[in-house]
């Protein structure tokens, strides 16, 4: 059976001791002595009363919302009037501010500090907001993130056709941030596919004016500048408010069938540049040796020429004065000069003239010096090949010089020959 049945006959906590009270009094014959003992056994040691609970919460609600404490009945209390007005507005108004109080706490949000907030206002532009904790209404205004800080990079693989009709792998890549937040949010609808659009229309642009050969050797670097300024330009056209940071080109290669052969293309290419460049060095360290042989032996040509032309000069005037000394004493000079040149001539040479005569006197000579000079010129003689007696005296001037010992003082101081001329 129920604890709680209809009719109140056996309602009873099952929770307290007041039921067994209470069956004990039926059985004792004191029923409401057992039901009272149950009911403040109940109070005092069980659990609260959920129905009693919900019921006083209800009470208080209704009094909030002006209504009465408590129900009427059904039945003939004749009170059922006498409770406030109910006030139907009361529970919306509480309702619709709770509803505004989260809409309002749901209006705030932080902007980090490496990011811009675009306002918009029923999708109309109102500005941007600044790092910090900002509000704007929400469900009105639209607040879109934008990192300005982060670089963003975007890359391409194409094959096209350069300007001399040969296809060509480039590699490319491009980083680039956002400069302006309004224009990259509002101007653009789809960022990256425009920057790698734009991207892929300037690399076309750029490779198809230039040759196969500058694209795959030393023109890298050329292309890249290209391609940045060309971009630069697309995306300022757009309004996309981007701003490019670096353009790099990771490879250029030509396409697989005939890589190898353009390999070899390029390591000839880069033998002759080597060679060329040897040669150079070569020519650097020649060309500055010769041109200082060339300087010095037009420098010797210049002296000998003054020496020669200087020479000349002295001779000539040397000349003038002979001949103005000739014209003033024409046999003294002409003396004078015959000794001069018999001087120049028999001055060098051992050889001597003697005078072999009978009455001739005697003359003492240096044959110890002659002799030498004589063994010295035989060496010299001897060293080419020639006969090294060649320069000896003549034994014909030996005994004459022998006979003519005894008669040498009065020979030499009684001597009427003629003058004689000797070579020294």
């Amino acid at each position: 059976m129920a604890w709680n049945e209809p009719g109140g006959g056996n309602q009873h906590d099952p929770w307290s001791g007041g039921g067994r009270r209470g069956n004990g009094g039926d059985r004792g014959g004191n029923n409401d002595g057992g039901n009272n003992g149950g009911n403040n056994g109940g109070n005092n040691q069980g659990p609260p009363d959920l129905d009693e609970a919900l019921k006083k919460f209800q009470d208080k609600l209704n009094g909030m919302l002006g209504g009465s404490g408590k129900k009427s009945g059904g039945g003939g209390s004749g009170k059922s009037g006498g409770g406030k007005p109910r006030n139907s507005f009361a529970l919306p108004g509480l309702l619709l501010i709770v509803a505004l109080a989260i809409w309002g706490a749901s209006g705030f949000y932080l902007v980090d500090q490496s990011e811009r907030g675009v306002v918009l206002r029923f999708g109309e532009y109102q500005g941007i907001v600044e790092p910090g904790l900002q509000w704007n209404p929400p469900l009105i205004d639209d607040v879109r993130m934008v990192n300005v800080t982060r670089v963003r990079s975007v890359s391409q693989t194409q094959s096209m056709l350069t300007r001399d009709e040969n296809i060509v792998e480039v590699e490319i890549s491009a980083q680039y941030q956002v400069a302006n937040p309004r224009d990259f949010v509002l101007n653009v609808r789809d960022p990256a596919l425009s920057i790698e659009n734009a991207l892929d229309s300037a690399l076309r642009h750029v490779v198809g004016g230039t040759d196969m050969i500058d694209i795959l050797t030393s023109g890298r670097e050329i292309l890249g500048s290209s391609v940045a300024s060309r971009l630069q330009t697309y995306l300022d056209a757009y309004g996309a408010g981007i701003r490019l940071q670096t353009i790099n080109i990771e490879s250029t290669s030509a396409p697989a069938p005939v890589i190898d052969a353009f390999d070899d293309v390029i390591r000839a290419r880069e033998d002759r540049q080597r060679t060329i460049n040897e040669g150079m060095a070569y020519a650097n360290a020649i060309i500055p040796a010769a041109q200082g042989q060339a300087q010095r032996i037009v420098e010797q040509g210049q002296g000998y020429r003054e020496s020669v032309v200087a020479e000349a000069q002295g001779q000539a005037n040397r000349f003038n004065a002979l001949l103005t000394e000739y014209r003033n004493a024409p046999e003294i000079m002409r003396e004078r000069m015959y000794l001069d040149a018999i001087e120049e001539v028999f001055g060098g040479t051992p050889k001597v003239l003697l005078d072999v005569s009978e009455n001739a006197p005697l003359m003492y000579l240096p044959l110890d010096q002659m002799r030498g000079n004589s063994g010295n010129d035989s060496r010299s003689t001897s060293d080419d090949g020639s006969d090294s007696n060649s320069d000896a005296i003549d034994p014909r001037v030996l005994e004459s010089l022998r006979g003519s010992q005894s008669n040498a003082s009065s020979s030499s101081s009684s001597s009427n020959n003629p003058i004689r001329r000797e070579g020294r």
